[in-house]
């Protein structure tokens, strides 16, 4: 397949291997930012592949992980009201709130429907005119213009029995907290080449100059990866901190302008909760003003539940990138794809499933060397 089998190449994956051995002199962390470049790192060795003196670590970018625990709560209490048909895309399905998952409502009578795109909730709701319909908008800005291209498209049509319960989150509020924590490690950031395919790369230009920090934007395959790693630790051992596109085949500085524009059309940035790491400023989108009224928080009064996170799990030092999953005590033990304490177990870019999926049980300090 094009721009896919390519990317796969053994024998390009060693000389990239070569010349990044060639190039490292010192120890470096850096992180990708991306769940599904941690993915790929895991799943196909890479991180075991390079040099010592390279240090992996896995970022917070996966929606599904860091949807707090509060709005996975909502969720729940919206999908279990009898006169709501509940959508969501299949990764939320099994993440846990406080004490059930979406899977559970669902076994319990209610109405949840899997769905492949935005637009089938708005199916769904034009069908089925005397009930409620609530769609769960989850997402980085890779799946946003879609979500608000929905919501657009309720008002434009007058569909008053549709509502989203949104939790965007934006990645460099995340990266620039990553960077003021007092215990970050990070010395560069690999950047997901879907986010900036939508948003440019322009807005990671001042955080490269602020904190003197690399940022390379890449994709997903092996290659990819490894190109952008390659590029990162030139910099590196240069002394550079640039902001550099290694994905040009999907991305351009600018973006995908309408898609920002549709974007600004129906969100406003807010202050956004991510779970396991806490309030973010400035890290979010809600719905503007103009689109309250298909805010489903506020439609079906599910705004005030506070909750409390489980003190097994280390989810939270996992996305921070303090700990490696398989360093947290609960790590298939007490937790398991089958009975996940957080959703960085059981979402499909978790790091912690990544271990999991890939066998990577045995805990870091018992490996020589």
């Amino acid at each position: 397949m094009k721009y896919l089998a390519e990317f796969r190449d053994g024998e390009l994956v060693q000389k990239l291997l070569t010349e990044i051995r060639q190039t490292v002199t010192r120890p470096w962390a850096m992180m990708e930012v991306c769940g599904g470049q941690t993915h790929s790192i895991i799943r196909n060795g890479i991180d075991q592949l390079l040099p010592p003196e390279i240090e992996l670590i896995h970022g917070p970018g996966c929606p599904v992980c860091v949807t707090p625990l509060e709005t996975i709560d909502r969720a729940l209490a919206i999908a279990a009201q009898p006169n709501v048909i509940f959508c969501s895309f299949g990764d939320m399905l099994r993440v846990p709130g406080s004490h059930k998952d979406l899977f559970t409502i669902k076994s319990e009578g209610g109405d949840i429907r899997i769905i492949y795109s935005p637009l089938d909730a708005l199916k769904i709701a034009r069908e089925n005119p005397t009930r409620e319909v609530v769609f769960f908008g989850i997402g980085f800005e890779t799946t946003a213009p879609a979500n608000a291209q929905v919501v657009f498209q309720a008002r434009r049509q007058g569909v008053r029995n549709f509502s989203m319960l949104v939790s965007h989150v934006l990645v460099p509020p995340a990266i620039e907290a990553l960077m003021s924590s007092p215990t970050n490690r990070v010395q560069a950031f690999l950047a997901a080449g879907h986010v900036c395919s939508v948003m440019g790369y322009w807005q990671y230009e001042p955080l490269a100059a602020r904190y003197h920090v690399p940022i390379v934007v890449t994709g997903f395959e092996p290659l990819d990866v490894l190109s952008g790693i390659h590029r990162t630790i030139v910099q590196l051992e240069s002394g550079r901190a640039e902001v550099e596109n290694a994905y040009s085949r999907a991305v351009q500085r600018q973006g995908n302008i309408p898609a920002q524009q549709i974007l600004n059309e129906v969100f406003e940035v807010c202050d956004r909760q991510w779970r396991g790491i806490g309030m973010i400023p400035q890290s979010g989108w809600a719905l503007n003003e103009k689109y309250q009224e298909f805010d489903a928080a506020t439609r079906f009064h599910v705004d005030d539940l506070h909750t409390q996170e489980s003190a097994l799990c280390h989810s939270g030092e996992v996305l921070q990138g303090l700990i490696k999953p398989n360093q947290c005590p609960a790590f298939g033990k007490e937790c398991t794809p089958r009975k996940p304490l957080g959703a960085t177990m059981v979402s499909s870019e978790g790091a912690c499933a990544a271990y999991y999926n890939y066998g990577r049980f045995i805990a870091l300090e018992s490996i020589p060397g």
